[in-house]
């Protein structure tokens, strides 16, 4: 089943972007994207964007949009990684990089600087807290870079690297999204 979402601001306002149902993919929800780039608006221009457990790529295409000036976008799912191929060849986004990996192989890698990151992994899992504690200790995250965290309403954000400072934070439904700013 195809689906489609809306990118809701920046150059590609409007504009649809498509997925395919893959076990696990929850784009997160328009209402949540709107918060999370009110919170962002003045980070998002010229910025280093990573976006792991990309899924359907709704918060990376968003920043992309939005004036990001490099995104790079990490799924392991071979179907979610070709739809967000075809979304950003129809797009022209020229500025995301798709990049097919597990995201702690990907992690484990030559670490470049971002000062902005999206972790949004499948529910149930509880990849967040490992996820974060591994982009700082291997060097991904610039100074005072943001990071934005999504997961189940139930799971509990423990273990986090004590330099993070959490910004904002709310819940829709069973989400709660947080956004934390590393502070060196």
């Amino acid at each position: 089943m195809q689906n489609k979402l809306n990118i809701i601001g920046g150059n590609w306002r409007s504009r649809k972007i498509s997925f395919e149902d893959v076990e696990g993919l929850r784009p997160t929800p328009a209402r949540v994207r709107e918060t999370l780039f009110n919170w962002l608006h003045y980070d998002i221009i010229g910025s280093h964007c990573l976006d792991l457990y990309a899924g359907s790529g709704a918060l990376s295409f968003e920043a992309a949009s939005r004036g990001a000036k490099r995104v790079v976008q990490v799924e392991n799912n071979a179907i979610a990684c070709r739809n967000l191929k075809a979304n950003a060849l129809a797009l022209g986004a020229e500025q995301i990089k798709i990049v097919q990996s597990e995201v702690f192989r990907y992690l484990a890698g030559d670490a470049e600087t971002f000062n902005l990151v999206f972790i949004d992994p499948p529910f149930k899992l509880n990849l967040a807290a490992q996820t974060c504690q591994w982009l700082e200790d291997k060097g991904w995250l610039a100074k005072h870079a943001k990071i934005y965290v999504e997961t189940e309403r139930s799971c509990q954000l423990e273990a986090l690297p004590e330099n993070w400072r959490l910004l904002k934070q709310k819940t829709a439904g069973e989400v709660m999204y947080h956004l934390f700013e590393r502070v060196i």
